[in-house]
């Protein structure tokens, strides 16, 4: 396995790989030639000797590649390998369903899921984003019982960050005694009646909002949920053994992959920007991945892309499709490029930015604008 461990200084002709000069030119028939102003940017000291590549979808020809097998932290970039894990594991349409039921035990119910990696005790985002409002659960039972001050709620296939929701959502009205149950199994054993149930919305309306936003603790939960239906469990190996199975299916070679969460927060993760290149060649071939790409922020359009290339590469607006990726050190971008009649996949990943907001700026701006040195309608 190989590391970047420390800065190094390179000159511009080193970032050559598979690259043509000139103007930017192309036609169906055509490869995309590089400019020099690609180059230029791409070498830049604020990306401080970045891993980039660049491929043609239609040929899997690399048009330009920069120490794209060494392996880095890819910050929120590592979200397209959950997302890509939990929609080859469950379907699109897939709903995650929480019960709340009567136990034997008057005054106790028991709360039981499927783990629902989006539940929310906020009416406001259970209105605007239709998801499942756990509140609902605990006022089906103050419907029948009004004088209610306080119940016991064992729980299981819940998150226990949403049940303490749960509990603070009711502070001051009905006192929420948790209590969690060993299993699953036990959990449904326990149920006598049920009282409500709610359901989240299905899985493609998730991955969209995950990838749109870059929310971390839907990535990981996602990516957790995926590993343990595929039988790797939820432990600090699960994910990495899920995201390997992924990309052994697909032909993508794991080598040097080191995985620590789901959402990209680790700066232990180890991904090349290859292999995220060949991760976006499948999403683009595979009809049901067409969930990511549509959920890809939009470049001065959309999502977590909405403020970037609109000063420093307005060519490129709506013209780039990309997860970002912010981490202390780290500042990347993956995704699809406009050219022209085609689409190219990029991956951009700086890992040794300075932990400075002005350095992190500097970076972003820097990809924006090699960006738009070939982005064009």
């Amino acid at each position: 396995m190989k590391y970047m461990t420390g800065r190094r200084s390179k000159p511009a002709m080193a970032l050559l790989a598979v690259i043509t000069f000139g103007a930017i030119g192309i036609s169906p028939a055509q490869a995309l030639t590089v400019p020099e102003s690609f180059v230029k940017f791409a070498s830049s000291p604020s990306l401080e000797n970045p891993g980039i590549i660049v491929v043609d979808p239609t040929t899997d020809a690399t048009i330009f590649s920069d120490d794209a097998d060494i392996t880095r932290a890819p910050a929120s970039v590592l979200k397209l390998f959950s997302m890509a894990t939990v929609l080859n594991t469950f379907d699109a349409d897939t709903t995650f369903t929480t019960t709340l039921s009567t136990t034997a035990t008057p005054g106790t119910y028991v709360m039981f899921g499927e783990s629902d990696p989006w539940i929310t005790a906020s009416q406001y985002e259970a209105k605007k984003y239709h998801r499942a409002f756990s509140p609902s659960l605990i006022n089906a039972v103050i419907a029948t019982h009004p004088h209610l001050h306080s119940l016991t709620l064992e729980y299981s296939g819940v998150y226990t960050p949403d049940v303490q929701l749960l509990k603070k959502y009711f502070a001051g009205r009905v006192t929420i005694n948790l209590q969690p149950m060993p299993s699953l199994n036990s959990a449904t054993a326990a149920a006598v009646t049920e009282v409500a149930h709610i359901t989240s919305p299905k899985l493609a309306a998730i991955v969209k909002f995950c990838l749109l936003w870059s929310d971390n603790v839907l990535a990981d939960r996602l990516a957790r949920t995926a590993a343990e239906k595929l039988g790797f469990g939820t432990g600090p190996t699960a994910i990495q053994s899920a995201f390997t199975q992924l990309l052994n299916q697909y032909n993508i070679p794991s080598d040097g992959l080191v995985i620590k969460d789901g959402n990209g927060l680790s700066h232990a993760t180890r991904v090349s920007v290859r292999q995220i290149a060949q991760l976006l060649l499948v999403i683009k071939a595979t009809p049901k991945f067409d969930v990511i790409y549509q959920g890809l922020p939009t470049a001065g359009k959309t999502g977590t892309l909405k403020d970037r290339f609109v000063k420093d590469a307005p060519n490129a607006v709506g013209l780039v499709h990309a997860k970002t990726g912010t981490l202390s050190t780290t500042i990347s971008l993956a995704g699809f490029v406009t050219v022209g009649p085609k689409q190219y996949v990029f991956v951009v990943v700086a890992d040794h930015i300075h932990k400075h907001n002005v350095d992190a700026e500097a970076a972003m701006t820097t990809i924006d604008k090699m960006l738009g040195t070939i982005a064009r309608a």
